[in-house]
């Protein structure tokens, strides 16, 4: 039986788009391993823009993209990644990691007692030390206390080191902050981090100026 004529332009514009969609994906995917190349390789700049130019193409995916945001933070554009982490939030709710980020992109973009003041609320995050450490970006424990309180473990040694070294560049405390990010940095933490100690050998990179 001969098939109408409209039947043949709707399979052709199904064909159309899921070709489109495949070819996007794709797109997709080839951005964000550049982007993540160029931040893991110190080119900050060229990250954040290969991340901005991730999120124009796929806009429905860009509150995803807290790679952005870290990568924005570390070429200087505060105020972009305040924006990012608070996009986030809509997706991740309950990561104090994305609260952290934002205290830290409002702290260089105005005072740590602002972001303190603008610290976004988190749900409940049961790593080990998180809640500890959403206590002191808000500024209920001090950063020895969350340390003391972390267990032996690596996972949690890693994170408490990487989130108080952070935070103490954001209060200021740039000597005491490099410790940390040196103790986070250091090899045996690589599995427990993952893509955040590599966000701490690029900072560690960054601030002892031996980045790109």
């Amino acid at each position: 039986m001969p098939r109408h004529p409209i039947v043949h332009l709707v399979a052709a514009l199904l064909l159309t788009i899921t070709a489109h969609a495949q070819s996007t994906a794709e797109q997709a995917k080839a951005i964000y391993s550049r982007a993540v190349a160029d931040f893991l390789n110190g080119r900050i700049a060229s990250s954040a823009d290969a991340f901005d130019e991730l999120a124009r193409l796929v806009p429905e995916e860009a509150p995803q993209l807290w790679q952005r945001g870290i990568a924005q933070y570390y070429a200087g554009r505060y105020r972009d990644c305040r924006a990012q982490f608070e996009s986030h939030r809509t997706v991740n709710p309950a990561d104090v990691e994305n609260a952290a980020w934002h205290f830290l992109c409002v702290a260089r973009d105005e005072s740590p007692q602002r972001a303190r003041a603008a610290l976004l609320p988190v749900g409940p995050d049961a790593r080990v030390p998180m809640r500890e450490i959403y206590r002191m970006f808000g500024g209920r424990l001090k950063p020895d206390e969350v340390l003391a309180g972390t267990p032996a473990a690596s996972g949690p040694q890693f994170y408490a080191h990487l989130y108080v070294g952070l935070y103490l560049e954001a209060i200021g405390d740039t000597n005491r902050s490099l410790e940390h990010i040196r103790i986070a940095s250091a090899d045996q933490y690589a599995d427990a981090g993952g893509y955040m100690h590599a966000v701490a050998r690029v900072h560690r990179r960054l601030r002892e100026g031996g980045a790109r």
